[in-house]
């Protein structure tokens, strides 16, 4: 539920955030004619009401009937309001810093500065304007995100094990992850993302969790379009955080157990093996590698630990060469690298890159770097790897900035 104190916070909060960037507004736009000028005010204070009133009675305005499209671009307008409205103010707050800095010296200086000081010191146009583009710019550039969260990007890579079995050489992974069905609005654009996949021809697919956000009939229209994935080695898998449904309000604990007891089924009827605390042994040519996959495990507080890798990996320290399947990467340094140092390579997703970020040759660099060591690609720890896909799905801001969405094919040479 939520709380009505709370709700009036970020109320305040906002109304002071459009008071404070308005009177930059009113700085900047002292050239312009008074027509001009009332027409700028009114569209500002207009958009900003108009954002306060939707936060404000979207609760209660059964928004999950609307469609699903315009409820998640209306919301992620609104937070991309907000966010650029913030980055504007901590430009002004400098310059404010910087105008009450030449106040106070002022007093003690002589009586010109004093005088000047009397009448006002003036905000810097520069830093006024220079906020105010840094906020349109990245709202501008969320909006742009909206085109990309299909944009699904092939990465490719090898990686070579000494312990590999030699029948094994050239085995062709698939990895996706997080595929958040219940974001989906566009039927047609992810049967392209499948396609593509399908286009690899991979020996082996492996999926790493978060099949949906809470509910298992989000997948009702996909399941379909998704069972069409198939490889000769097979389709494994694995749960995340989101499949659980612990985010979302159930009418009781029954209702929440059926719901997850449906995900499970709905894996099955797509031709998944879905690996609960478990291995199964992936056999060519005589040769035999272990393939282990566990519920989702974090070191995080904040996220659960259902995975029980102690039971996934008995009867598997055999088997010459071992691949984990875990959803959240901070398993890697919270038990895997330090318990289990004959897991050869992990597969990971649940950080998305935040789905904004930087990637370029040289440097990369996401926000939710400062959350996860191992937030997107290759890590690597004596004999160990560990790889993070960011996501084929997307969840909360329906784009990607930077960060698009990934198809991973892993050549084991």
């Amino acid at each position: 539920m939520r709380n009505s104190g709370f709700i009036w916070v970020i109320v305040f909060v906002l109304l002071a955030l459009d008071l404070y960037i308005f009177q930059v507004l009113k700085l900047v736009s002292q050239s312009l004619s008074p027509k001009l000028r009332l027409v700028l005010f009114g569209a500002y204070w207009a958009v900003a009401i108009l954002a306060v009133l939707v936060f404000i009675f979207l609760p209660n305005l059964q928004s999950e009937q609307w469609p699903k499209s315009l409820r998640t671009y209306l919301v992620a307008i609104i937070i991309g309001l907000f966010f650029a409205k913030l980055i504007s103010s901590m430009f002004f707050v400098v310059d404010d810093l910087r105008r009450g800095t030449t106040w106070i010296a002022s007093r003690f200086s002589g009586s010109s500065s004093l005088q000047s000081a009397e009448n006002g010191i003036t905000r810097s146009a520069f830093l006024s304007w220079l906020g105010l583009a840094a906020g349109s710019t990245l709202f501008g550039t969320l909006v742009y995100g909206f085109t990309n969260k299909y944009n699904y990007n092939v990465k490719k890579l090898k990686l070579a094990f000494e312990n590999l079995p030699g029948a094994f050489k050239g085995m062709k992974i698939l990895h996706i992850s997080d595929i958040h069905a219940g974001s989906f609005t566009d039927h047609q654009a992810v049967r392209k993302g499948i396609e593509k996949i399908l286009h690899q021809q991979a020996d082996i697919i492996l999926f790493t969790g978060d099949l949906v956000n809470d509910r298992a009939v989000e997948m009702d229209e996909f399941k379909k379009l998704f069972a069409k994935l198939d490889a000769p080695m097979g389709v494994y898998s694995v749960l995340g955080n989101h499949d659980y449904g612990d985010y979302y309000r159930w009418e009781s604990d029954r209702v929440k157990m059926d719901n997850l007891e449906s995900l499970k089924g709905v894996h099955a009827e797509m031709g998944w093996r879905l690996l609960m605390n478990e291995h199964v042994v992936l056999e060519k040519d005589g040769h035999q590698i272990a393939l282990l996959g566990i519920e989702n495990w974090s070191a995080k507080g904040n996220f659960p630990k259902y995975g029980k890798l102690p039971d996934a990996y008995a009867g598997a320290d055999k088997y010459p060469f071992k691949i984990l399947m875990s959803h959240d990467p901070s398993h890697w340094d919270g038990e895997v690298r330090e318990r289990y140092g004959d897991i050869d390579l992990m597969l990971s997703g649940h950080t998305h890159g935040m789905q904004f970020g930087v990637e370029i040759p040289g440097f990369r660099w996401s926000p939710v770097q400062y959350m996860y060591r191992q937030w997107a690609g290759l890590y690597e720890s004596g004999k160990q790897k560990l790889y993070v896909n960011r996501g084929f799905g997307f969840i909360g801001y329906p784009g990607r900035v930077g960060i698009l969405p990934e198809i991973t094919v892993i050549e084991l040479v």
